[in-house]
């Protein structure tokens, strides 16, 4: 469905709009145009598109970039339709502001899966709009015309005009309730390895992170949190810093204590050596075997069934052939290379808020709450994002910040230190997989079962109700698993949640990387049982024309599968969908003085229309990156209600000279483009184990990998 709306607001938008062309459209949530000028000289309205009579395109990205690529892929959309030269589009971040760009929210995997048909429409109704406007002043009809690299072209006689030559003209013209999207043949920006639009900028350093922020009159901040999650500050003594100089003021915060100085190294050396008394909080006492022990207890009792069919009980209980195993994945830390941090500035009548941030609407709120000043009020300028992974879609950062700079009436620079980082993030949870597999007499799979255990994110962290309604289970926890697309007669997936007082949050691919490392590491189990080659047993529990099917054959004909000998490196194998992308991976692995080497991992990943190859491929490769660390070394651990890990030397991440080979194949076709963020991740824990277990005979399961 096209951009529509009536007369009248189109004439307050095109009559505010100078001498260009300004289309705007909500995204999500209207398609409604209206615009107001900010001055004469720039058009800024509630717009994605804006064309300059200078011919300056200029095209507004209302998500956050954090490394995912969306100020290249997103504007490419816009630009395919309306047939640009995308090397002279500019691209700009826009600020916070739900009703103007819809939902801001940087997350799961959505940015272009999400915005992908409302910006081809919202590109081909500017195309038409320039088109008509070029056919009215030639007095052709606009059938006649044709479009290239932001130029109208008439075919008969060879006149050209460009985008910018008919901006003025354009805002006259009637906006096309249906405008023609291109075909996909004809596409010439859309599915090309186009530069990056960030590229340079981080090269050359001009590129603004939220660390890079700089204000006249600013003073910096660090804050010190309790140790114990739920604890609070019972009292400090500032006489323990007295010889630190540039000390400003300290002070208590809703989430701990403030310190405020002249500079940044002031301010941490302050929050490392000041003297601090906390009321223990409601972890105190928690470890690893008590968190361990809730799982464990809790997988005993049948949780809420979210899929079932035939009668596994029937199926286990008649079965002589039945193979069990008890999966767990442990506490993860996002461990972004750039710690939380924020710049704000209260003044009376207005709050400026400088963050990176995946949540730049809740930023806002969050600004208006603490100073009581409207949403209109506050500006949440989102810079690049050192490191996201859903870290960054919870705002306490900016909050305090906020909070520190109401206090102080200036610029302040909020920045943690990497230990409060490590120390108080919002975990990936641990978590309990009870898998239950049965063969008849002929070693054919007849049942299925899996017990999910784990704390809820969404009904501890978001909704923040006691527990999920009886009969609706959280359907974000059992992602990846209530879908198996294995054809099994007798299935069954429960989810039994527990309870926790540490924070939890989205971590790369959410519950996605545990379920997908049970389940695909039982597969391999089943299929060893079953006598039957990995790849074959998963071929022959799933549809031929499936795109599961579709990348394990792919992934192994690139990999070489079949040929491929045990020696010196051993190979494992494992599919999983995530975010509506099927990604298939094979491991090759070596066991060097009691440890796995990864060296080398094919991946096939089919995720529809693909609108750039070379950041989809990025994606992936990152993913994998993200993954073989938790797989083979990180993990976060208890102990008296604190987190024993610091920073990289206890929370140690794959280096360079570890990282494997990796080729990334990408299948064909002209479905809906989905994620690509997150769904590399999955498989990795569960093809490389699969691997380990060619090599030495021992099943893993529990993550990170130790031999010995």
């Amino acid at each position: 469905m096209g951009v529509t709306m009536n007369r009248r607001d189109f004439i307050k938008v095109v009559y505010t709009a100078g001498s260009g062309l300004v289309l705007g459209f909500y995204l999500p949530s209207t398609n409604k145009l209206s615009g107001k000028p900010l001055s004469s000289a720039l058009f800024e309205p509630n717009a994605w598109i804006k064309v300059q009579p200078d011919n300056i395109i200029r095209i507004m990205v209302g998500k956050s970039e954090m490394g995912q690529g969306v100020l290249t892929s997103l504007p490419m959309i816009i630009a395919e339709e309306m047939d640009l030269d995308f090397s002279k589009v500019v691209v700009e971040k826009a600020s916070a502001n739900r009703k103007k760009y819809g939902w801001q929210m940087t997350g799961g995997s959505n940015s272009v899966s999400g915005g992908y048909k409302k910006l081809r429409q919202a590109g081909a109704t500017a195309r038409e709009m320039l088109v008509m406007a070029a056919a009215q002043e030639w007095g052709v009809s606009k059938s006649e015309c044709k479009t290239k690299n932001g130029i109208v072209i008439h075919e008969s006689t060879g006149k050209e005009l460009s985008y910018g030559d008919l901006a003025e003209k354009a805002r006259n013209i009637e906006v096309p309730k249906k405008p023609i999207l291109k075909d996909k043949k004809d596409f010439s920006i859309i599915g090309q390895n186009v530069k990056r639009t960030d590229t340079l900028s981080k090269t050359n350093g001009t590129a603004q992170f939220g660390m890079d922020v700089q204000l006249d009159g600013m003073v910096y901040a660090t804050v010190v949190h309790s140790p114990v999650f739920g604890g609070s500050l019972k009292s400090f003594n500032q006489a323990s810093v007295r010889g630190i100089s540039d000390i400003i003021k300290i002070f208590e915060i809703e989430s701990g204590l403030a310190i405020v100085a002249k500079n940044t190294w002031a301010a941490l050396k302050a929050s490392k050596q000041i003297k601090i008394k906390w009321n223990q909080g409601e972890a105190a006492g928690l470890d690893d075997e008590k968190i361990r022990k809730v799982l464990i207890n809790a997988s005993k009792k049948k949780g809420s069934v979210v899929r079932k069919e035939g009668d596994v009980k029937k199926a286990l209980k008649s079965s002589k052939n039945i193979i069990e195993a008890l999966y767990e994945s442990p506490l993860q830390a996002h461990a972004t290379m750039e710690p939380m941090n924020c710049t704000a500035y209260v003044q009376k009548d207005k709050c400026q808020v400088w963050a990176g941030t995946q949540d730049p609407n809740g930023a806002r709120k969050i600004a208006s709450k603490i100073t009581g000043l409207s949403k209109k009020k506050v500006e949440v300028n989102v810079t690049f994002l050192g490191g996201g992974f859903g870290r960054r879609a919870f705002n306490d950062y900016v909050n305090e910040a906020v909070e520190i700079s109401k206090k102080m009436m200036k610029p302040v620079k909020m920045i943690w230190s990497r230990e409060e980082d490590m120390q108080h993030d919002y975990y990936r949870p641990s978590s309990v997989h009870v898998m239950k597999g049965a063969f008849d007499q002929n070693d054919n799979l007849t049942t299925f079962k899996h017990r999910i255990v784990a704390p809820s994110i969404l009904f501890t962290q978001v909704v923040k109700i006691p527990f999920p309604f009886k009969e609706k289970a959280d359907i974000i926890a059992v992602e990846g698993a209530k879908h198996l697309p294995y054809k099994i007669p007798n299935m069954q997936v429960d989810y039994q949640m527990t309870k926790t007082p540490i924070p939890l949050g989205w971590w790369r691919s959410v519950y996605n990387s545990q379920n997908a490392f049970a389940t695909e590491c039982f597969m391999d189990e089943l299929a060893e049982k079953s006598g039957k080659d990995p790849v074959q047993f998963r071929l022959g529990l799933l549809p031929k024309s499936s795109r599961d099917a579709g990348v394990i054959k792919m992934v192994a004909e690139k990999s070489g599968w079949n040929d491929f000998k045990n020696g010196t490196m051993y190979q494992g194998i494992s599919c999983h969908k995530s975010f509506g992308t099927w990604v298939a991976q094979v491991a090759r692995v070596s066991i060097e003085n009691n440890k796995v080497k990864v060296h080398e991992v094919f991946c096939a990943v089919d995720c529809g229309t693909v609108i750039n190859p070379a950041i989809v491929k990025a994606q992936i490769s990152s993913a994998i990156i993200f993954g073989l660390s938790a797989t083979l070394k990180s993990k976060i651990t208890m102990k008296n209600g604190r987190i024993s890990q610091s920073n990289f030397d206890d929370f140690d991440v794959l280096r360079m000279n570890e990282a494997p080979k990796i080729h990334v194949y990408l299948a064909e076709n002209d479905k809906a483009p989905k994620g690509v963020g997150e769904p590399g991740l999955p498989p990795i824990a569960p093809a490389v184990v699969n691997a380990v277990y060619a090599a030495t005979g021992n099943r893993i399961r529990n993550l990170p990998i130790q031999l010995g």
